[in-house]
């Protein structure tokens, strides 16, 4: 009956009742939105600051120990079975080097909403991964002021060197004319911690670096079949 109906339009109504039919069905159940493309690109950005890579232009984030520690446990929970013992392990790995990570950002944003920036503190300490040195007001000065800040307060964790991301947000302060008002704030509210204090207060990021830098070597080296014996043999224990 179909097939007979559209011979009967083709020769009577000069294919316009088939060239309908034919079109409406070529037309997508659901209508693209154009908001999703915007949508995804912020979520994606905001995982990207979820991570605070250290070096904003380095793709890969493996240049430094810590980003490559991290980035090496997000990728080995990307390949581990969801709710397993050991995704459960490396969630606890992951969140502990963003939580130490959060503490840095938040000596920050203490500093600045200190200084009156309250409502444009969390965008001073955005830094995309698009970020350029060639595009700095005065590179060499923000350094100086992170050399600085690393060596006479204790504002970062560790002896390791200070995040590059840092230096971005310094040259937007010293643009704003703030950065020695800000280095000030700094020496007060987080003074150099004599060699004791290090040892007992530095969080566990230099502590469990070289742990979880083993730990994701050994994933990365082991098959799915093996990760899913110890997580048997866990819950088994």
């Amino acid at each position: 009956m179909g097939s007979a109906f559209k011979r009967f339009c083709t020769q009577l109504c000069c294919c316009c009742c088939c060239a309908d039919d034919d079109d409406d069905q070529k037309q997508p159940l659901v209508t693209p939105d154009p908001l999703d493309y915007f949508t995804r690109e912020v979520q994606k950005r905001r995982d990207e600051e979820t991570n605070l890579w250290s070096e904003p232009g380095d793709p890969s984030h493996t240049e430094r120990d810590d980003d490559r520690t991290l980035y090496g446990l997000l990728q080995a929970r990307n390949m581990t079975r969801v709710g397993s013992t050991g995704y459960r392990r490396l969630s606890v790995d992951i969140e502990a080097m963003r939580d130490t990570r959060r503490e840095v950002r938040d000596k920050w944003r203490t500093i600045l909403e200190n200084l009156g920036f309250m409502a444009e503190a969390d965008s001073l300490l955005t830094v995309s991964a698009g970020a350029s040195h060639d595009r700095m007001h005065d590179a060499s000065a923000a350094r100086a002021l992170l050399h600085t800040l690393h060596t006479e307060t204790s504002i970062f964790n560790g002896n390791e060197p200070p995040p590059e991301r840092y230096l971005f947000i310094l040259d937007r302060l010293l643009y704003l004319d703030i950065a020695e008002d800000f280095l000030a704030k700094a020496k007060r509210f987080y003074p150099p911690r004599d060699g004791s204090e290090d040892e007992e207060e530095t969080p566990g990021l230099a502590i469990n670096l070289p742990l979880l830098l083993a730990r994701v070597q050994a994933m990365n080296g082991r098959g799915a079949e093996d990760e899913d014996e110890s997580d048997e043999r866990d819950d088994e224990n």
